[in-house]
């Protein structure tokens, strides 16, 4: 799946030189927690979320260093500060460094960049335009268009026991000699022992993915793997 697939379009956006006060009305009305900022030829100059208007002298939220400390920052850095603190117009408070994705690229890109650069949102721009949006939402949408729909699968058993036992055997985790699957009527009955409780959870996770799963029952004990060896 790709970001054009899911991203969200036409795009909520503000120019450049709108008033901070709008930016503020804009994301109350549309319920939203950034946007882009987009030049009136549709390129995209920027971004602003409610980050940007956490420090602000009218309320009294502006970062306060300690004397000695605000001696050691650079003019440039406390005009940089003033202004974003102060400023008036949206261009004065975005921030200008957006990351941003291309119409093609994967959702594992999209998480990735929202991951490493913790971001919430990303534009998707096509020849330095912008064409959509993408935020954690979208992709809660996209998750939930995948999931299966369980009231309307049947499988048979078996099918659902050896596909189970194939999971476990896949993942390096899983114990999959040590762990026994039973399966009536498409519910699950995992037995045997794991050696670390975080294991249980994950055996939980791979039966309940399994097509045709209606419930898993748990009777997996967490032993010793000192205890297991001597035993053997």
């Amino acid at each position: 799946m790709r970001a054009e697939a899911i991203m969200t379009k036409p795009v909520v956006g503000m120019d450049p030189a709108a008033s901070i006060a709008e930016a503020a009305e804009l994301m109350l009305s549309k319920k939203i927690s950034g946007f882009p900022v987009i030049r009136s030829d549709g390129m995209l100059v920027g971004i602003v979320s409610e980050g940007d208007f956490l420090r602000r002298g009218e309320l009294g939220t502006q970062r306060k260093r300690p004397r000695w400390l605000e001696f050691l920052v650079s003019p440039g850095k406390a005009a940089d500060e003033y202004v974003r603190t102060n400023g008036r117009r949206v261009e004065e408070v975005m921030s200008q460094d957006v990351v941003t994705a291309s119409p093609d690229s994967s959702l594992a890109e999209i998480v990735e960049l929202m991951t490493r650069h913790h971001v919430k949102r990303i534009p998707v721009v096509d020849d330095g335009k912008v064409v959509g949006i993408i935020t954690r939402s979208d992709l809660l949408r996209a998750l939930l268009s995948v999931l299966p729909d369980r009231a309307a699968t049947v499988i048979d058993d078996e099918q659902i026991r050896q596909s189970i036992i194939a999971e476990l055997m896949a993942r390096k985790w899983a114990g999959s000699d040590l762990i026994d699957v039973m399966v009536n009527e498409g519910v699950v009955k995992l037995s045997g022992a794991i050696f670390d409780e975080r294991e249980r959870q994950a055996a939980i996770v791979a039966a309940e993915n399994v097509a045709g799963v209606k419930a898993v029952r748990d009777d997996l004990f967490c032993a010793d793997p000192l205890s297991v060896i001597l035993v053997s």
